[in-house]
């Protein structure tokens, strides 16, 4: 059972957390107290009612157990759990009689901010719980409907590269969202160990994008660079587990930027790969390039786009070779529509091309069937891993075409993929990271527990 939403504001009292704590507006706390476990480590209960006065809730809503169990100190646990604890909820008892029931969540809030490792346990009596969603959310719901309908294209392209958010009320129901979200999508640092754990007695193989995961999301697109620390963290993981990069990128182009020979690569969205033979069978190099054919037609493509697009300010083409990217990060919003618009004009002369979107990218791929979930699927049969269930695969992106692959894991039931976004995203992935830097912690960590592990 699920529910969504969130606790708000966790303020501490005068005379220390450790006393009690507020939760506010939506509930007062009736109990707060500290003990020690078997471990040695700090468990908190607290109990906490609804507020009898609050409009949010009913009066007939019921007292909530929330455990706590983490290995820091109270005072500098308990501020961020108003982040962490996903329950903006009430429960309303069945007009029948009911028997007292028991309903336990383990490890369900993954903190949103993932430093802080606070498995969080929810206690609640009753049987009946349902996510609170107001009249203004729905209209708000119905009025986005209404306007992606008069003007889809543009909507599309918004959704995917969600703005900064400076509205405080806009703030207010995004933080709210992604704490809902992060219910279904954990942070990877909070859960790892679960993951590591899920990983014994296989093989690891790690997927990384590149883009807004090993390197920062920039304006211009050829100063994507990655930092040295989260290239030597790459070398590292390489040195314990195959590890392959996953672009968009032409191949040589996310070369060039990881330079390490070590790895895989799978650029143009998987439709050119090339690896190194070091845990090939009969020790050969991969080389795969599935759509060769369309070379000639992705050169005439790009000169003309490039051609097209000279009339939109901001704009750029980029060839990643088998497919091409018009990137509209610095272009004004309202030229967007007709940016796309000529993008789509140029595509009608060639209808063996398709468009699809990414991160402030109109992307032009070839229809051919593949994509990032088929390059993670032949990289798996290329390292004799095609039907076997000692493998873990585990795939990192931030980017709407990462979905293919988070797709594949989810359906063979195997390993996770690892959603990269500080905003909540429709997602096949288990798990979530908010930005590179935590990717970069996630992949240190790993690297660490392997090492103890031999």
């Amino acid at each position: 059972m699920t529910w969504s939403g969130r606790i708000y504001g966790l303020t501490s009292s005068p005379n220390g957390v450790k006393d009690t704590c507020y939760l506010m507006p939506t509930w007062t706390t009736r109990r707060c107290c500290c003990t020690d476990d078997e471990d040695g480590r700090s468990a908190y209960q607290l109990t906490l009612d609804s507020h009898p006065t609050n409009s949010f809730c009913r009066p007939e809503s019921l007292p909530i157990s929330i455990s706590i169990q983490n290995n820091y100190s109270c005072a500098s646990s308990l501020p961020f759990l108003a982040k962490s604890l996903l329950g903006f909820f009430w429960l309303r008892p069945k007009k029948e009689k009911m028997t007292k029931q028991s309903v336990v969540f383990s490890d369900a809030g993954a903190l949103s901010n993932s430093s802080i490792n606070m498995p969080i346990t929810l206690t609640v009596t009753k049987s009946s719980m349902f996510p609170y969603i107001s009249g203004k959310k729905k209209a708000f719901k119905k009025q986005q409907t209404v306007e992606g309908r008069k003007n889809a294209r543009v909507d599309s392209m918004k959704a995917s590269s969600p703005s900064h958010i400076k509205s405080p009320a806009s703030l207010l129901v995004a933080d709210e969202d992604y704490c809902t979200w992060l219910l279904r999508h954990p942070s990877a640092l909070s859960m790892f160990k679960q993951i590591t754990k899920a990983s014994m007695g296989k093989q690891i193989v790690m997927f990384l994008d590149y883009d807004g995961t090993l390197s920062p999301i920039v304006d211009d697109p050829d100063r994507a660079f990655m930092s040295d620390e989260m290239r030597d963290v790459v070398r590292e993981v390489a040195k314990y587990f195959p590890t392959a990069i996953v672009s968009g990128r032409c191949r040589d182009k996310v070369y060039s930027f990881v330079k390490l020979a070590e790895l895989y690569y799978a650029g143009s969205h998987g439709m050119d790969i090339k690896g190194p033979a070091k845990y090939m069978e009969e020790n050969k190099a991969v080389l795969f390039q599935p759509a060769n054919e369309f070379l000639p037609m992705i050169e005439e493509v790009f000169k003309v786009l490039v051609e097209k697009t000279k009339s939109t300010p901001g704009a750029k083409v980029e060839n990643n070779k088998f497919c091409l990217s018009v990137h509209f990060r610095c272009v004004e919003e309202k030229r967007w529509n007709a940016l796309a618009e000529q993008v789509r004009s140029v595509l009608k002369e060639y209808p063996k091309l398709r468009i699809t979107q990414g991160r402030k990218v109109i992307e032009v791929r070839p229809t051919i069937k593949w994509d990032k979930g088929k390059a993670l699927e032949f990289l798996l049969e290329s390292l004799g891993f095609a039907d076997c269930n000692n493998v873990f695969p585990v795939y990192i992106g931030d980017d709407r075409t990462d979905e293919d692959a988070f797709k594949v894991l989810r359906d063979r039931e195997q390993g996770y993929g690892i959603l990269v976004s500080k905003v909540p995203k429709e997602t096949n992935a288990s798990y979530s990271l908010k930005e590179p830097s935590e990717v970069m912690d996630f992949l240190h960590r790993l690297v660490d527990w392997k090492r103890l592990s031999l």
